[in-house]
């Protein structure tokens, strides 16, 4: 694992979200996108070297929804960026952790992604990104 790609904040109003994170962080969002996969809406902002992506449910059955439902607004994920996802995602197997996917799927801002059951890192959800070109 390469750093921290970024870290994943779950919201429920994402322009209320974007305007205190852009307060906050003294900075603006760069990028808004749809990520049909995962059903959500997602803002990114930098703060130095370091991206925070906002993440919004865009239906009441995405993970983002149920999180919120269960545990409310807050840090939903730690993002690891990695040159090789397949090889990682093979390596953290034997290891013991689980993955709650086989293959790795897209993701905002151009990554591959893939996500690690937070059972196995102390209630963390950890995600393993890529760029995808």
């Amino acid at each position: 694992m390469k750093k921290i790609e970024h870290l994943g904040i779950a919201v429920k109003n994402l322009e209320e979200s974007e305007k205190l994170f852009e307060s906050l962080l003294n900075t603006h969002v760069y990028k808004r996108e749809y990520v049909e996969e995962q059903k959500v809406t997602t803002s990114f902002l930098r703060a130095g070297n370091n991206k925070i992506e906002l993440l919004k449910a865009s239906s009441s059955d995405s993970v983002i929804n149920k999180f919120i439902e269960k545990r409310g607004e807050g840090l939903h994920h730690v993002a690891f960026s990695v040159s090789d996802i397949r090889y990682e995602m093979a390596r953290l197997t034997k290891e013991g952790f689980t993955l709650l996917s086989e293959e790795p799927q897209n993701g905002a801002d151009n990554k591959l992604v893939c996500f690690l059951h937070p059972k196995g890192a102390n209630g963390l959800l950890v995600e393993l990104v890529q760029d995808a070109d």
